[in-house]
Parts: structure tokens; C-alpha cells; sequence
């Protein structure tokens, strides 16, 4: 096992050898390599990376490579082997004997699984579309995580419906002052980080640590882990099929939050305050950010309540344009072709998240089409994919103007939008929205919401059953155990 200085030597000059691949040049300015136009926008560096990842499996090693290579594979197994005997290691066997119980219920299957899996899937359902709920001075969508993580941990604890409903509240409080406290805006695009993900993932863990009823010391381990896990960048805004989407602003963090809540359950231990001392969270995502407005006005403002729940199943800033075309329908009922053009005025942000998107639910010019043409914007419009190529719809299109305002920029998180229609005989008309339907300021009426869950799930559960279901959500502090309502959360 022992080597010589020649045969050293040896080693060191083949792997520069082996590694003498061209190195992409790097900018003076900042130290971002250049973009190479003629490789459609990829950079060299991740040219350069990707080929060589790529073409490792048919690239032939040395022979130096090759015994070096074999005894750190060697020294790995035996870290391994020898670590199942430790702390540490046990609490990873008992972590990783949960994913062979059927504990937590996958909502709209037959499915069973462990509560980390079926909270990850329960988030991505729940996010695969715009149809879920936003919290606008968190820029994030809470409860597509912070539910899913709750269900599934309370499955596993058997927990009461009350109980549950204290998790989901826990988990809007805290996932949504995490962002908040980070600055929100300048947080995001100076960090290019989703405010989304961070607030699910911590959001969630609040909401799994609560279900799993942990000691305060238990919860600053779960947090510790939690921010180990912090992730999620404002790519998912390049995603046009809405399934990276789902993950970023859903999946990950439920599943990261579950995550560090089973670890701290089977035994692991963590730093006990992350938030603080060296290398902490703020020091890391916030500097210039005041950690104490993580609890301000905690217990006392509860950010559920700030949370809106969407009339349309759109994208958030589709939906004061499609309040104020309904407005004006109800105003002076018209048709798509008695109108010559639709002004749109959203703030610049807002319209740059949704103009001329791939995607039909995050389209703004396509859903407005689709209001001009039907006179409403059903769940099935807004995910119908080949409508966008309907001439009708098409030709409506045509008509619109989506206009950046910077004066509605300054009113975020209110999302205000300025509607004008010019018709074809020259009249005007126009509508202000200041506050969506289904906010804090404009909440939608009991009957609204459950109107909308009835057609969101009789598709998939059927009338009778999903009937069932509203009845036992709306009435959770009868249930006496979560589990129970495990037929009706499933497809017959």
C-alpha cells in the first residue's frame, strides 16, 4: 500500500496528463465566463464540463489513476462499515427504515409510503399547476408544501385533526418570515435564490417538527438541518412544462423539511442555533437582514390569514386582469369580436413572469383570450395546451397589449392592474382592480371556496366522496385521528 517518490512522481504527471482539457477563459468582469453564441447561449465552461462528464465512461485512466482510484473507493467502504456503529450511523439505519412502511397516504392514488416520499409527492400535486394558494409579501406558495409535510408526518403519529390544523398555521407563520426577513425582492434577485423554495422548505419543517410533537431543543436541530438544506434558484422561471416549478416552489421543500424532522426523530442531533454564531443562516443569505423579525409579532399575526386563495387557477399575476375583464363583463356584457384592443397594465416584475409564456396557465395574453372568447377562465382553459394554437383564441390575442407599469412595480406586494378595452366602434372602458379576488382585502366567501375544491375534485374523487371530504377537512376538530380521512384523500 506504501508508494515511492518515483512512482509518485509517476502519478502526479500522468493526471495532468489525463486532465489537460481546455480551459474556458474567464471574464475580467466578475468572473463569469463568457457565452459562446455559436453553442446557442451555453458558456464554454459548461461546455468543456458536460462533455467531459459525458464522455468519462469511454475515456481510458491511467494506471496510477486507476490503483489511486481503488483505494479511496477502499478507505470509503471501510468509513462506512465502520460508521454503522456510531451515532450518527444509527440514526440513518432508523431514517432509512421508514421507507419500507406504508405509513402516509400519496392524495388521489391508491399509493402508501413513507411520510418524506409521500409529502414530496403530495407537494408536486399540489403545485402542478396555479390552482393552490400565495402569500404575496413572502413571494412565496405556502401551503403546497406546508400541507402535504403536515399530512404526512400527522399520518405517522396518528395525530388529531386540531393538532394538524396547529401544524399548517405553525408552518405559514415561520416559512413565510424566513423570506420576509431576507428582504423578500432584493433578497431574490441579488441572491438569484426562489424565495418560494426557502419558504416552503422552512414553512414545512415548522409544520412536520409540530405534527411529530418535538422538544424546542429537537425543533433547533430540525432548523439546523433544514437550513443544510436551503436550495432552489430562479431558474424555474425558464421551466415551460411547470414540473421543475412544482419541485422548486413545492417538492423540495417538503420533502427537506420532513427530511430533517425524521433525522432529529430517529436520534440525530445538530447545531443548536444555526441562526446565530458562526457561519449562520443570515450570515450566509442575509447580512445586512434583522433576525429578529423572524418573531416579530409572532402568535399574534398569523400569515394564514394573509394568504390568498386564488379565484382563478392562473398564475398571481394574471389574476386582477381577469377580476377586471369580469367586472367589466358584468358592467356591459360584450363579445371577443366587438373589442379592438385590451390595454394591460400589471408591474414590471409581474409581467415579465408571465408575458408570452409557454405554458397556458402562466400566459398572460393567452388567458386573457381565453376570457374575451369564453367570458370566464375555467380550470380547463387554463390547462388546455392546444388551445393555444385555436384561431379564435389566436385572433383574440392579437387584440392584447401587456404594458410594464413602474408606478404598479412600487405598490408590490399589492397586485394592482389597470384594465382598458377600446371596441371597434371607438368607446372606451376600464377597470382599476387594487385588490384581487380571494385576498385578505377581497377574500372569496365560504361558498366561493368550496365551489372551487368541488370542481377541482369531483373530476378525480367523484361528487360523492369529494362531498365527504370538504365535510371532513371543514370539520377536522371532530377527527380524531388524521389517518381516518386517508379513503377519502384516495382515488376509489
Amino acid at each position: 500500500m506504501t508508494m515511492t517518490r518515483r512512482r509518485l512522481l509517476e502519478t502526479a504527471g500522468s493526471v495532468l496528463a489525463a486532465t489537460a482539457l481546455p480551459r474556458p477563459s474567464v471574464s475580467a468582469a466578475g468572473g463569469a465566463p463568457p457565452i459562446d453564441e455559436k453553442t446557442g447561449g451555453i458558456s464554454p465552461v459548461m461546455t468543456t464540463l458536460s462533455e467531459y462528464i459525458s464522455g468519462a465512461s469511454g475515456r481510458a485512466l491511467p494506471a496510477a489513476v486507476i490503483d489511486h482510484t481503488k483505494y479511496h473507493t477502499l478507505d470509503t467502504i471501510a468509513a462506512m462499515v465502520s460508521g454503522s456503529e456510531l451515532p450518527p450511523g444509527k440514526a440513518a439505519f432508523a431514517f432509512a427504515r421508514m421507507y419500507s412502511e406504508k405509513t402516509s397516504t400519496v392524495a388521489g392514488s391508491t399509493l402508501l409510503c413513507g411520510p418524506i416520499e409521500a409529502a414530496f409527492v403530495n407537494a408536486m400535486l399540489a403545485h402542478a399547476d396555479e390552482t393552490d394558494d400565495s402569500h404575496a409579501p413572502s413571494q412565496s406558495h405556502p401551503g403546497c408544501a406546508i400541507v402535504p409535510a403536515a399530512l404526512a408526518v400527522g399520518e405517522q403519529f396518528g395525530i388529531h385533526g386540531t393538532a394538524l390544523l396547529r401544524a399548517v398555521t405553525v408552518g405559514y407563520d415561520v416559512g413565510t418570515r424566513f423570506t420576509m426577513t431576507l428582504g423578500v425582492g432584493g433578497f431574490q434577485t441579488e441572491g438569484h435564490i426562489s424565495t418560494h423554495a426557502l419558504a416552503s422548505l422552512f414553512g414545512a419543517a415548522a409544520a412536520s417538527a409540530s405534527a411529530a410533537g418535538l422538544t424546542p431543543q429537537q425543533v433547533r436541530w430540525v432548523l439546523d438541518y433544514t437550513v443544510q438544506q436551503t436550495s432552489g434558484t430562479k431558474a424555474w422561471q425558464r421551466d415551460t412544462d411547470h414540473i421543475e416549478k412544482a419541485f422548486v416552489f413545492a417538492g423540495v421543500g417538503a420533502r427537506g423539511g420532513v427530511m430533517a424532522t425524521e433525522l432529529v426523530h430517529h436520534g440525530a442531533t445538530g447545531v443548536e442555533d444555526v441562526l446565530s454564531g458562526a457561519d449562520n443562516f443570515f450570515a450566509v443569505y442575509g447580512p445586512h437582514a434583522d433576525p429578529t423579525r423572524l418573531v416579530d409579532k409572532l402568535g399574534s399575526q398569523y400569515e394564514v390569514v394573509r394568504t390568498n386563495i386564488k379565484k382563478w387557477t392562473v398564475g398571481s399575476p394574471i389574476q386582477a386582469p381577469l377580476d377586471a375583464l369580469e367586472n367589466l363583463q358584468k358592467r356591459k356584457p360584450f363579445d371577443a369580436d366587438a373589442v379592438r384592443q385590451v390595454m394591460v397594465r400589471v408591474a414590471t416584475s409581474e409581467a415579465a413572469l408571465v408575458n408570452n409564456r409557454d405554458m397556458p396557465d402562466i400566459c398572460m395574453q393567452h388567458m386573457v383570450a381565453v376570457m374575451l372568447v369564453d367570458k370566464t377562465a375555467s380550470f380547463a382553459a387554463a390547462h388546455d395546451k392546444p388551445r393555444m394554437q385555436d384561431p379564435r383564441i389566436l385572433k383574440a390575442r392579437e387584440k392584447i397589449q401587456l404594458v410594464p407599469d413602474a408606478a404598479l412595480e412600487a405598490q408590490l406586494p399589492k397586485r394592482i392592474a389597470v384594465v382598458e378595452i377600446t371596441f371597434a366602434d371607438g368607446s372606451r372602458v376600464s377597470e382599476r382592480v387594487e385588490a384581487v379576488r380571494g385576498t385578505a382585502e377581497n377574500p372569496m366567501t365560504p361558498e366561493e371556496v368550496v365551489a372551487k375544491c368541488r370542481d377541482l375534485l369531483s373530476p378525480v374523487l367523484g361528487a360523492p366522496k369529494s362531498g365527504r371530504l370538504i365535510d371532513a377537512v371543514l370539520g377536522l376538530e371532530s377527527v380524531k385521528d388524521v389517518r381516518t380521512l386517508r379513503p377519502l384523500l384516495q382515488r376509489s
